[in-house]
């Protein structure tokens, strides 16, 4: 019977491969998924996606039978060093993201705003997804 005996270094080693940003070419080619947030409020559905270094010419949003899409592309600068070390960690590429929404959304009421490199979409929501608010009458009579 023979034990395997792993060293700190080939520890580190695994680790490394496994967990470490990738660098040149393999960094180019990792997928690039912007971060997004979906929030509900009492009357709408509000989307923000961090999009870096974008501008509202490289993104779409577009909505059709409930899926809310969201697609692009950052685009990768690509620039060459005659001499020294060069370390890529920023992701480029196309991205493409999609939210599904429940039934009866006015395609024609979203909205979309682009500030700061965070795309806000606003879809309000349809008449029978917001909340309705009962009152309770009090009567001043006591019931007998």
């Amino acid at each position: 019977m023979s034990l395997v005996r792993w060293e700190p270094v080939s520890m580190n080693r695994l680790f490394t491969s496994l967990f470490d940003t990738p660098t040149g070419t393999a960094a180019v080619q990792r997928r690039w998924v912007p971060a997004m947030d979906l929030a509900e409020t009492d009357d709408a559905y509000v989307l923000r996606a961090d999009l870096p270094g974008l501008s509202p010419d490289d993104v779409r949003v577009e909505y059709e039978n409930r899926a809310l899409t969201i697609s692009g592309e950052r685009r990768s600068e690509h620039e060459t060093e005659e001499a020294g070390y060069r370390r890529i960690e920023r992701s480029f590429g196309a991205f493409r993201r999609t939210v599904t929404l429940p039934t009866g959304i006015d395609p024609e009421a979203i909205t979309a705003g682009f500030e700061n490199g965070v795309l806000t979409v606003r879809v309000p929501k349809p008449e029978s997804a917001k909340p309705h608010k009962v009152e309770i009458a009090v009567s001043s009579e006591s019931s007998k």
